[in-house]
C-alpha cells in the first residue's frame, strides 16, 4: 500500500509544505503504509511532446515510472493564474492515463487568494474523473495567510491535513479488501 505525495511544482515551498505535513500524518498513524514524496523541483522533467511513455529517458522516465507504481496518490498543486501549475499538468500529460484508473487521489492546492479553492472542484477532481480514479471527498486548500515562517499556523488547515490523511488510507483500504 504506496502512498505517492506528489508536489506538482518547480516554484515556491508552500505546497510541499502542506504535501508533506498530510503525508507526516499518515506515518505517523498509519505505519502500514509506505510513504513515498515526489517532488517535481528535485527532477529535470521534459515538456510532454505526445510519444509513448515508454520512450522518454532520464529523469522523465523516472518520474513516470514512480508514478506508475504508486497504488495511491495525494497530488499538490499551488494555483498560477487560477489553474493548476504547468509542472503537474504536464506530469498529468506524460503519465499513461492507466496508471491512474481505480486508484485513489486527494488533493492539496496553495494559493494567494482566498477564491482559488475553486482549482480542486473545478480543475483537479475532472481530471481524476478522466483518469477514472476514485477521489477523497476532502481536499485542502491553503491561503498564503495560513502560513508564518514556512509553518502550516491555522488549525483549521490543520484539521482537514489530519482529515484528508485518513480519507485516503481508508479508501485504499477498502479497496483493496473489495
Amino acid at each position: 500500500m504506496k502512498l505517492l505525495g506528489i508536489s506538482g511544482t518547480i516554484a515556491g515551498s508552500k505546497t510541499g509544505i502542506v504535501v508533506q505535513k498530510v503525508l507526516e500524518e499518515v506515518r505517523a498513524n498509519f505505519p502500514e503504509a509506505e510513504v513515498e514524496y515526489l517532488d517535481l523541483k528535485q527532477y529535470d522533467v521534459q515538456f510532454c511532446d505526445g510519444r509513448d511513455p515508454s520512450k522518454y529517458e532520464g529523469d522523465t522516465k523516472r518520474v513516470i515510472d514512480i508514478v506508475s507504481s504508486a497504488d495511491f496518490y495525494l497530488i499538490g498543486t499551488p494555483v498560477f493564474q487560477g489553474s493548476l501549475s504547468g509542472a503537474l499538468k504536464n506530469l498529468f500529460d506524460l503519465v499513461p492515463v492507466s496508471a491512474f484508473r481505480h486508484k485513489v487521489m486527494g488533493f492539496i492546492a496553495t494559493g494567494g487568494t482566498y477564491q482559488h479553492y475553486l482549482v480542486i472542484e473545478n480543475q483537479l477532481k475532472p481530471i481524476a474523473g478522466y483518469f477514472r480514479a476514485f477521489v477523497a471527498p476532502g481536499s485542502v486548500y491553503a491561503h498564503n495567510d495560513h502560513f508564518q515562517n514556512n509553518q502550516i499556523v491555522d488549525e483549521d488547515v490543520l484539521e482537514r491535513i489530519r482529515g484528508l490523511a485518513r480519507e485516503l488510507v481508508m479508501m485504499q483500504k477498502g479497496l483493496k479488501q473489495g
